[in-house]
């Protein structure tokens, strides 16, 4: 089993991420949360890793953090969730926003996901509610306690598709107290 590599990075076309460790390139599939912390290629990586052995593939995983790793791989557990439907979890949701959905049962965030239906953000409820440890405090979601206007534009650049990562990102961007409509426009222009 490869548990963790260090080495040099050498490319990013998302999911994938090539690092070069003594002379061979290994093919990862990352995360978005984790592609959005890598450095630019060149520069030395560590990412722990889960090796996935199927008939007719052998895939690589990698992840930014142990937590993130095992949080995947609590996932892949689930009936009906294989590798591809936990990244795209993992690259929507930050391992704590995933545990605070868990702890609230809250199916309409998990159905923010694409690919994630009705169905199945029940089913990763009911398989995951003692799995999963409880959100950090410093870890749950920045929108709890934050004006409904920020709560707001969070839930349009959800429903436009963006990850939750970038959705967050763009959201920093914004100046205090602006309202939602604005915010929204500003958001989508920093996103472009």
């Amino acid at each position: 089993m490869i548990g963790r590599i260090t080495g040099i990075l050498l490319e990013k076309t998302p999911p994938l991420v090539c690092v070069d460790v003594s002379g061979v390139g290994y093919e990862i599939d990352v995360p978005m949360s984790t592609l959005y912390q890598l450095p630019e290629a060149g520069a030395k990586v560590t990412l722990y890793t889960h090796l996935a052995v199927r008939e007719d593939a052998h895939t690589l995983y990698g992840f930014s953090t142990a937590s993130e790793r095992a949080t995947f791989r609590t996932l892949i557990k689930v009936t009906g969730i294989g590798a591809r439907t936990a990244l795209a979890i993992l690259s929507g949701l930050s391992v704590d926003e995933l545990a605070t959905a868990i702890a609230d049962q809250d199916t309409a965030r998990l159905m923010r996901i694409p690919g994630i239906g009705k169905k199945t953000a029940e089913r990763l409820l009911l398989e995951l509610r003692d799995k999963l440890g409880q959100p950090t405090a410093g870890g749950t979601s920045t929108t709890s306690g934050a004006p409904s206007s920020q709560s707001d534009i969070l839930d349009a650049l959800l429903a436009l598709g963006y990850s939750s990562a970038e959705a967050q990102k763009a959201l920093k961007t914004l100046p205090q107290g602006v309202d939602t409509t604005e915010g929204i426009r500003l958001a989508l222009k920093s996103l472009a």
